[in-house]
């Protein structure tokens, strides 16, 4: 009996998930390729989605407040007696405690000037400019501090940011701001603003000018190089960045990490050739897959050494002209090592 069903078994034609006709493979695999870029073009397209809601809504809703504060800005800014510009060494703690008291005097004697007898003499109204901080004293026990924010020497937006100084038992807070709602005021306040205002202020006003710095870089490249460049994404802050660029018979993969959001060169780079071969070539179908039947692999990538080191060292048009300038060389040598050509 059980030599019946063996013999019947051996009898029986073998069933296979494909056919072991080469077209057949071939069509597979084609079909598998048409599902992923299918499914690239949904999440590139969701992608996109995403980031032109977000860009609304953050424009939304920071609109009204960055109208009213530059409006507040402006006029204290065009009641002052003074301005000040100092240096890196004389922005201090000293200085800001001085700001403070400024703020405190002046409220006081807002306060006092419904009473005719006790009518103070007006306060001096001084603004304070620091790098790329404007710091000044404004209505309510408040301190203003607008961030002007540049690219390659051109000036850029404005940000504004105004710490509430209830007395000097108290600690500052934000009272309200106009950063990105991706950037982490609130955690940056948390962290330093009770221990190291001044800290707190360089670094919003840092966090913001990189922010910026990064953005542009992008933007640039896209608007330069726009028709060679394909797959751009990018994280809201910019400090994850990947592209890919197809040229010389190859794709190159571009992908971008900053250690952190006062970065403005990435640190972890990788910069991968993969190479692309013509369908209609059999010699070059033999070196991009090995048929084993079911699935095909690809050649291995060649990492561009020499575009990372650009990507490390120069802003990211700079160091793209610079991979672009040098690629065919580079790939001819990698290829002469190889031994593929």
């Amino acid at each position: 009996m059980d030599s019946d069903i063996d013999e019947s078994l051996r009898k029986r034609p073998r069933k296979y998930p494909f056919s072991t006709n080469s077209s057949s493979r071939k069509s597979f695999m084609q079909d598998d390729d048409n599902r992923l870029e299918i499914t690239k073009a949904k999440f590139g397209s969701l992608l996109k989605r995403h980031g032109d809601l977000t860009e609304r809504l953050s424009r939304d809703s920071d609109k009204i407040i960055f109208e009213r504060l530059q409006k507040e800005f402006e006029a204290a800014r065009a009641s002052q007696t003074e301005e000040i510009c100092l240096d890196k060494e004389q922005w201090n703690d000293g200085l800001l405690a001085t700001i403070r008291e400024r703020v405190h005097m002046e409220a006081d004697r807002k306060a006092m000037s419904g009473d005719a007898n006790l009518l103070p003499s007006p306060q001096e109204n001084i603004t304070y400019k620091i790098g790329n901080k404007v710091i000044c004293c404004l209505e309510g026990a408040r301190i203003g501090i607008q961030y002007e924010t540049s690219f390659a020497g051109e000036a850029c937006e404005l940000y504004h940011c105004v710490l509430e100084s209830k007395s000097f038992l108290e600690k500052m807070t934000v009272l309200e701001h106009t950063v990105p709602f991706f950037l982490p005021i609130r955690e940056i306040e948390n962290d330093l603003l009770s221990s190291n205002a001044m800290k707190f202020i360089d670094h919003i006003g840092e966090l913001l000018q990189a922010y910026v710095d990064r953005r542009e870089q992008v933007r640039l490249i896209k608007e330069i190089y726009g028709n060679q460049i394909r797959e751009l994404y990018h994280s809201l802050p910019y400090h994850m960045v990947e592209f890919v660029r197809v040229d010389f018979d190859c794709k190159i993969t571009v992908s971008l990490r900053y250690a952190d959001l006062t970065s403005l060169l990435p640190t972890r780079i990788s910069v991968l050739a993969w190479p692309m071969f013509k369908k209609n070539s059999a010699s070059s179908a033999s070196l991009n897959r090995k048929e084993d039947g079911v699935s095909g692999t690809q050649a291995p990538p060649i990492r561009l050494t020499y575009a990372e080191d650009a990507l490390r060292s120069m802003s990211l048009p700079e160091a793209y002209a610079e991979i672009v300038l040098n690629l065919p060389q580079e790939l001819q040598q990698v290829n002469q090592q190889r031994g593929l050509t």
